[in-house]
């Protein structure tokens, strides 16, 4: 999701929930995404999990952005649209993970825990590195519609 501001845009981005990511910020932000189903189409796909990591309904139009590897071997597809939202009211999904390690006691974690808007340079600053092709993708897209090189 973005929202125009000027003089430019602004990205939702979500801060992974869990343990691990806890103490991390510098680069652990990144695009509401998950896994696909069998057969689930990908734009499908992108729409469950943005709603499931955020308990926003996306809506299009959307523009493709193509897809990125990350480092570790995971391919990310991503749809960008335009939209807004409180941050601060977004709802995500939970999962479940032994916490502390090899305690036996399963905890119940937010698959996010924090979203916010990002201007581009905060959100260059925030996003894993991998993600970042994506936001690059998405400005020159966006400069393209309103005849800006």
């Amino acid at each position: 999701m973005y929202r125009r501001r000027v003089p430019s845009v602004e990205i939702l981005l979500v801060h992974p929930g869990g343990p691990f990511w806890r103490n991390k910020d510098i680069g652990s932000w990144g695009i509401p995404k998950g896994e696909v189903n069998p057969d689930e189409p990908l734009l499908d796909a992108a729409q469950r999990e943005f709603f499931e990591e955020t308990g926003v309904s996306p809506a299009g139009p959307y523009l493709s952005l193509g897809s990125v590897r990350l480092s570790g071997g995971k391919r990310v597809h991503a749809w960008a649209f335009e939209g807004d939202c409180d941050p601060a009211a977004l709802r995500s999904n939970t999962f479940q993970a032994e916490w502390p390690p090899r305690s036996g006691i399963m905890r119940t974690f937010p698959e996010v825990d924090r979203a916010g808007f990002f201007d581009v340079s905060a959100a260059v600053h925030a996003l894993h590195p991998g993600q970042i092709a994506l936001l690059e993708r998405l400005l020159r897209k966006l400069g393209a519609q309103s005849g800006a090189a």
